[in-house]
């Protein structure tokens, strides 16, 4: 009773602090933060929370916990995440005079500016057949294609699936930056081009890049990318008022998801209805238990087996400068509590709550200021994004963000400090228009000097 008591009025505390901070949580208007809230905290690390500290998980991950200490402490600390981090994000609002709602509204009754000039459509062509060739080039460095295998009805999956995504014979950058990032958010620029402008040859550039980008969220066999996309189109649509979410709606896609979830769990890993609706094993289980699992994992391991990282696990591109490695702490917990799996090469990382890789590195105060920091981080770009010209270019940014920073919430720390995906998106995609920009700039004043 004691511990469901404080679950409550943390829920309730944590839900009014996000909406001070978001404008509003309701699930007909989803934004970064309310898909912050109810994916990567409510349900993925919340309520698991609450079951790992009444020790009715039954879950065979936290069993493999030396001390149960840790489930009180990983539900304290969640508490605190759960608190501290939409505070964190109302504290940046006050800062810069944001108004949540009023702004976030104003956003969704924003026209579109669109640019219709040929060298747009030109730079939207060339970035198309980067976006082409990098698929084609994951294809080719594939020993075998899972979603391939699958349909010829091999038995291998899951070996098949870590070998494509985690032992990937190409270059990771072009696969991450160019196929995995660029183009489906091309597909997205030329939708809304498409759309607004009624014109066929950008209509010929989203069918080229629809299907690539399809391809690319399931060719390895992972469930999350490809629901992921297709909240992506959600998001876009209702972004630009074509269609606007109602509950028979989110009712019918709720549907349509968890039948699909249901195939392709039965049809991929060969689970039975009985251990389906388990909730502690099967889809539910991997929600709700699963994903915050590894943040329990991660405080009794960097707390009583292994030091602590200090800095280990940050990006390999700061760090390498003081010529030390990079330890991720996630690849540490999977080979320390499952070698079978890593050594069978059928299990790669224990991604969990940011928090976890916060507490590897620096303990309590690395959670601590970790969580305030990623705070900051968020609330920013939703300002920044909906203070942008609402533009093609900028709407996809825009969802593709809102869309995957609670899939970072939920993956690791260290890319909140630098995270070179996102920023090669936005340097790919953004430095085009610089690059023409600036010859403008540089045409006109020519001119005028000439002039002169």
């Amino acid at each position: 009773m004691f511990y469901l008591t404080i679950w409550l009025i943390v829920g309730v505390l944590s839900f009014w602090l996000f909406k001070k901070s978001a404008g509003t949580m309701s699930i007909l208007k989803p934004n970064v933060l309310s898909i912050v809230f109810y994916y990567s905290l409510f349900i993925s690390s919340f309520i698991g929370s609450l079951l790992i500290a009444l020790n009715i998980d039954e879950h065979y991950m936290i069993n493999l916990l030396a001390d149960d200490r840790f489930r009180s402490i990983g539900f304290y600390t969640i508490c605190f995440v759960m608190v501290m981090l939409p505070l964190s994000m109302l504290f940046v609002s006050k800062l810069l005079g944001f108004q949540p709602e009023k702004e976030f509204n104003d956003y969704l009754k924003k026209p579109v500016r669109v640019d219709t000039d040929a060298l747009t459509y030109l730079i939207y062509v060339g970035l198309t057949f980067i976006g082409i060739l990098s698929v084609a080039y994951t294809i080719y460095y594939l020993k075998a294609i899972p979603i391939i295998e699958l349909l010829l009805g091999s038995n291998n999956l899951a070996e098949l699936r870590i070998e494509a995504s985690h032992n990937f014979g190409g270059n990771t950058l072009i696969r991450n930056i160019f196929a995995l990032g660029l183009t489906p958010i091309l597909s997205m620029i030329t939708f809304i081009y498409g759309y607004k402008t009624r014109k066929l040859k950008w209509w010929i550039l989203f069918l080229i890049t629809f299907p690539c980008s399809v391809f690319i969220q399931v060719y390895d066999l992972a469930k999350g990318p490809i629901f992921f996309y297709t909240l992506m189109f959600i998001l876009l649509l209702l972004y630009l008022n074509i269609i606007k979410l109602t509950w028979t709606r989110v009712f019918i896609l709720g549907s349509l998801g968890v039948s699909l979830i249901v195939i392709m769990y039965v049809f991929i890993q060969g689970v039975g209805l009985e251990q389906f609706t388990d909730y502690n094993r099967g889809p539910a289980g991997r929600l709700i238990l699963t994903q915050i699992a590894g943040y329990y994992m991660h405080l009794e391991l960097f707390s009583d087996r292994l030091p602590l990282l200090l800095g280990k696990s940050m990006p390999s591109s700061i760090i390498g400068l003081y010529d030390i490695e990079q330890i991720r702490s996630a690849r540490l917990a999977m080979e320390t509590y499952f070698p079978d799996r890593v050594e069978a090469g059928t299990a790669g990382v224990l991604n969990t709550l940011f928090a976890g890789e916060a507490f590897a590195n620096f303990g309590y105060i690395g959670l601590l200021i970790g969580t305030i920091y990623v705070g900051i981080y968020i609330q920013l770009i939703y300002i920044i994004f909906l203070r942008l010209q609402k533009n093609p270019l900028f709407i996809s940014l825009f969802i593709y963000f809102t869309v995957n920073i609670p899939r970072v919430v939920v993956g690791g720390f260290t890319d909140f400090l630098l995270n070179t995906l996102w920023v090669a998106l936005v340097i790919v995609l953004v430095s085009p228009f610089v690059f023409v920009k600036l010859l403008e700039m540089l045409r006109n004043r020519s001119k005028k000097q000439t002039l002169v």
